[in-house]
């Protein structure tokens, strides 16, 4: 099991952090890293996946802002038509549960 350096636990404030490793959380762990990472945090992303593996998640993942999406497409030459969070359908406001 690959643990992840500790510089990265900032970025996972809201899971237990010493339970994360690379193998099992390869799309949470670039999905965080791709939103709100720093430069050392891009740097080791890129170092320790693949390209191919960060445009998938770009591409599948939800949680991504428009506004990291947009970028990460340009640097990763994505189009942007092929990202989900950029989607129509999914920039909506979610529908209220209760009428209340």
């Amino acid at each position: 099991m690959k643990r992840l350096p500790g510089f990265l636990e900032k970025y996972f404030w809201d899971v237990d952090f010493s339970r994360l490793n690379k193998e099992d959380y390869t799309s949470f762990i670039t999905e965080r890293i791709l939103e709100y990472g720093d430069e050392r945090a891009i740097r080791w992303l890129f170092q320790n996946f693949t390209k191919s593996e960060i445009k998938k998640v770009l591409k599948k993942r939800r949680n991504i802002s428009p506004l990291s999406a947009n970028y990460w497409s340009l640097v990763l030459e994505v189009p942007k038509n092929q990202i989900l969070c950029l989607q129509r359908q999914f920039q909506k406001k979610p529908q209220k549960t209760w009428f209340y």
